[in-house]
């Protein structure tokens, strides 16, 4: 979710100083910080369109320090997704500080931590050279189902 589906940027910008200062360096143990994110540009219309093709998950990781994250992050879900029994992703949040043991063709992620880079699927570097940002993720993938 972080910075893949959600700017966490937009979060911190919603911080006042004093808070910004006392969580310097770890601002995801904000208290309520992932209520306060934004989707990514076009993130939300991606999905939606993968969707057509792919089976979808969302996999996180949440701040083990933050349990507020952990609520927060499910809610977002259903603020962007909804939380009906037919919408997107019902039942469909996975939270684990361990990516590699989930299976699945592809894991779209912005770094490699917490097993994301031990993936065995394909890994999709969200935000790097080759997959900058949603439209060039959707593309690809829309290439290989076609493929398929």
């Amino acid at each position: 979710m972080d910075n893949v589906l959600v700017d966490f940027t937009t979060g911190i910008e919603k911080l006042d100083k004093a808070t910004i200062h006392e969580f310097e360096g770890r601002l995801d143990e904000v208290p309520n910080i992932f209520s306060l994110m934004e989707p990514y540009h076009n993130a939300i219309e991606s999905v939606h369109k993968l969707a057509e093709k792919y089976d979808l998950y969302i996999l996180s990781t949440a701040p083990w320090l933050n349990s507020s994250s952990w609520t927060h992050k499910l809610e977002w879900v259903h603020k962007y997704f909804g939380k009906e029994k037919d919408s997107l992703f019902y039942k469909r949040l996975i939270l684990s500080h361990n990516k590699n043991l989930n299976a699945g063709d592809y894991l779209i992620d912005d770094r490699p931590n917490n097993g994301a880079e031990d993936f065995k699927g394909k890994w999709i570097h969200f935000g790097s050279q080759e997959f900058p940002d949603w439209e060039a993720v959707t593309a690809y993938l829309f290439s290989k189902a076609s493929s398929s």
